[in-house]
């Protein structure tokens, strides 16, 4: 319980942080403008509001429902359908009353907002913290492996060469390399031998409905480096430094497959095979009804060797620029999965549960500032699509107001708005809705 009040804590500041520096960016454009803006508000308030304040001609407030914020620009068709103003003569505070290029800045300065927002976390990130990367060829223990994985012809140990023809120097780029950017081949190292892996087009959706944690992961041995009290392989004759290779004479040799395998011979006696110095020694022990034999494992980080960059103040915003347009693109690659059906990644779309998901539970301020950046690119990538209600279906008939030298008419822009709103009600509930199916599942 504690665990999700922390994730939904965190899920709320990030969320409201980046609604507001959103709407600053129509905000501040119209105003310098000379634009009226009736209200700014936090979150939506359909019948009344938490908070309210008027000061100047524009009202701030707090909504109640936490699906967003806007701006309510005077003389605009928007999401709150209100077109009263529209019977009346077009003043020139009014947001109609704007040349097409001051209305076009107006309706991008959010998305614009979100993504500099986004640069610029990422830059504090990399000055604050730096940056811990492990090179592939570091990976001395090669890859540990899902079911999935496993499945299509992966094993443990594998050492990773080539995706396609391209050699990943960063191994966490390389599961989203295989996942999510359309791979087809891979080429790994096993027993010194090149093998190919030919990868199946409809990957991601396996992967969503195996609903695993991951694809692939690091690899590393299972060395024993302190006990808990009462471990039953202290107790057996465990050591520190000795590493675990088998149980009951079948090797098992990562942390995460004992996880897996030793809760299937709960209250049984086990035989437990491990390597110490050149000598591998049996020791036999009982579980008991959780299956744990109680030894912590030594950190990775003590075993592989990881690279870690510093970054200088200055030298931190084209890191972070680049880590951006990264992320930006990473995303991207996930949208066109999404709507293409053969790779039926649809049914991975994930709505409030999955986003609150990937906020650390404990906090994190680290992990919380480097997803509040991907959520600023998220944010800002779908406010930009052409779906009428959102800031890109705006953009669309400004750019073709531009172009073709003709406004559209009041009542073209009413009924795509009640379109755009209706697509985005089904958006969100094919996305809460398979949130609400995984729980089930």
């Amino acid at each position: 319980m504690t665990e999700t009040l922390i994730r939904a804590a965190q899920f709320f500041l990030s969320l409201s942080f980046l609604i507001v520096l959103h709407e600053l960016g129509h905000f501040i454009p119209a105003k310098l403008f000379n634009t009226r803006v009736e209200k700014f508000y936090l979150f939506f308030d359909p019948y009344f509001s938490l908070l309210k304040k008027k000061i100047g001609e524009t009202e701030y407030g707090i909504g109640w429902l936490p699906l967003g914020g806007y701006v309510k620009i005077s003389g605009m068709i928007d999401e709150s359908m209100d077109t009263e103003h529209l019977n009346a003569k077009p003043q020139p505070w009014e947001f109609r009353s704007k040349p097409a290029w001051q209305r076009l800045i107006i309706m991008v300065g959010g998305v614009a907002v979100n993504v500099l927002l986004a640069m610029v976390i990422y830059a504090m990130i990399l000055f604050t913290w730096g940056d811990d990367y492990l090179k592939t060829e570091n990976l001395k223990y090669g890859i540990e492996c899902s079911e999935l994985a496993k499945e299509i012809g992966f094993q443990n140990g594998d050492k990773i060469l080539t995706i396609d023809g391209v050699y990943y120097e960063n191994f966490s780029d390389i599961p989203e390399a295989i996942l999510i950017s359309g791979a087809t081949e891979v080429l790994v190292e096993r027993n010194g031998e090149t093998v190919s892996i030919s990868i199946p087009s409809n990957l991601i959706e396996q992967f969503i409905e195996k609903n695993e944690s991951r694809f692939i992961g690091m690899a590393w041995p299972y060395i024993a480096q302190k006990f808990d009290d009462g471990s039953v392989a202290e107790a057996a004759g465990v050591l520190k430094g000795d590493q675990l290779i088998a149980i009951n004479g079948q090797e098992v040799l990562y942390f995460s497959e004992y996880v897996k395998t030793l809760p299937l011979f709960a209250g049984q006696e086990i035989q437990l095979s491990v390597l110490r110095g050149l000598d591998t020694l049996n020791y036999n022990m009982m579980l008991g009804e959780t299956g744990k034999i109680g030894v912590y494992y030594v950190p990775p980080k003590e075993l592989i060797s990881f690279d870690h960059k510093d970054y200088g103040f200055f030298e931190s915003f084209p890191a972070g620029t680049s880590m951006a347009m990264d992320k930006l693109d990473s995303y991207v690659q996930q949208m066109k999965l999404i709507f293409n059906p053969e790779t039926g990644a649809w049914k991975g779309l994930g709505g409030f549960i999955s986003i609150g998901k990937q906020y650390s539970p404990e906090w994190d301020w680290y992990s919380f500032w480097n997803f509040t950046a991907f959520l600023s690119i998220i944010l800002a990538f779908m406010n930009i699509l052409p779906i009428p209600a959102l800031d890109g279906g705006h953009v669309m008939f400004l750019l073709g107001e531009m172009i073709t030298g003709r406004k559209p008419s009041d009542k073209l822009l009413e009924y795509a708005q009640v379109t755009g709103f209706l697509i985005l009600i089904a958006l969100l509930l094919l996305a809460n809705g398979n949130d609400i199916i995984k729980l089930f599942n």
